[in-house]
């Protein structure tokens, strides 16, 4: 007998989303959270995160209603855990009685049992093997292909949201804007007339080598006539400035303690990023900005942007291929098409 998706069968009047993660996982995450927005026009929904994403559930708040902060697990590497603030945060959680939970943070190996602490009365997500269908707890496998947003998009279709798109935002709002202008970096730029370097990542491993960050700026410079603006946290002015002092051309260090949502606005308005295999990249995607990046250690396949013509992931963990990258930054400068040259089994990815 066909039964019906759990959203339409529950149409719960309050969800509670788990995903503690960092930035760009979070962004790849806005897809799902849209369509399950659309399933639930009036839902109160709530989002469990890692401390930092508050902001994110600022920036989203058409899509989440509150965010609460997740303490830590210890068999979760993102966050020390904060364990005298375990008792109460899943005692204040189970009170709430929420309708729904929704673990949203990957193959539930650990996170199944952290959600189902939180004594919503149903749960939905991704599970290892076997799914498990029961009127109050649906477990889907866990899809081991396809890009992060498609996979958790695949989670909300199952349970029933309306296709919405699996494309990502990056909604800018005043503050950013004000914000931007208020740090004077940008007084000397002229929107479309410099393209961004972003040689930082949270993990330092993953980061392209500052001299060739440093030769592909240089050559787009000269050949397209734009400026260089690097870009970066304050924890990364290290790295901008490393890359800055091996320039000939003078770029413009706009590596500071502003927001990410300053920082974005730089951004929007830049004819190119090119930036190693980082949020920023999922930023670029969110606001449309061509982008080039370069992978060195993560899953391509998984983290790339779904639009591969804007946005040209190049695998080097060598560190050997700087050519290809002046190539499709070349490209997406002037317009042209991809090129064909690629590596067996690489395409599209270059």
């Amino acid at each position: 007998m066909y039964r019906r998706p759990l959203l339409q069968r529950l149409d719960p009047s309050s969800v509670i989303v788990f995903r503690a993660l960092h930035l760009g996982d979070m962004l790849c995450a806005v897809p799902a959270l849209r369509a399950l927005r659309a399933a639930l026009p009036r839902a109160h929904i709530a989002l469990v995160g890692l401390p930092w994403a508050q902001q994110f559930a600022d920036r989203f708040d058409t899509y989440v209603d509150e965010f609460i902060a997740f303490p830590g697990h210890p068999l979760l590497p993102e966050q020390p855990v904060r364990h005298e603030a375990l008792a109460h945060f899943y005692a204040k959680l189970c009170t709430r009685q929420f309708a729904l939970a929704i673990q949203l943070h990957g193959s539930g190996d650990v996170s199944n049992d952290i959600v189902s602490g939180f004594g919503a009365h149903a749960m939905a997500g991704f599970c290892r093997g076997a799914p498990v269908v029961r009127d109050r707890t649906v477990l889907f496998p866990y899809p081991d292909i396809g890009t992060e947003p498609e996979r958790l998009l695949s989670l909300m279709e199952q349970l029933g949201a309306p296709p919405t798109g699996m494309h990502l935002e990056f909604p800018l709002s005043r503050q950013d804007e004000d914000e931007w202008r208020a740090s004077g970096l940008g007084d000397a730029l002229v929107p479309g007339d410099y393209l961004c370097i972003h040689p930082g990542a949270r993990k330092r491993d993953k980061c392209w080598p500052a001299r060739l960050f440093a030769e592909v700026g240089d050559r787009l410079v000269a050949e397209f006539g734009l400026k260089v603006v690097l870009t970066g946290s304050a924890a990364e002015a290290d790295l901008t400035a490393d890359v800055a002092d091996r320039m000939r051309h003078t770029p413009l260090d706009a590596a500071a303690p502003i927001s990410i949502g300053a920082m974005a606005v730089l951004m929007r308005d830049a004819k190119l990023l090119l930036c190693n295999d980082t949020g920023v990249s999922h930023i670029a995607a969110g606001l449309k900005l061509k982008s080039v990046v370069v992978f060195s250690k993560a899953d391509i396949a998984r983290w790339a942007p779904l639009d591969r013509h804007t946005h040209r992931c190049i695998w080097d963990p060598g560190a050997e291929r700087a050519q290809v990258v002046l190539q499709h930054a070349r490209a997406l400068l002037s317009g042209t098409a991809p090129s064909r040259q690629r590596s067996v089994g690489m395409w599209p990815y270059w």
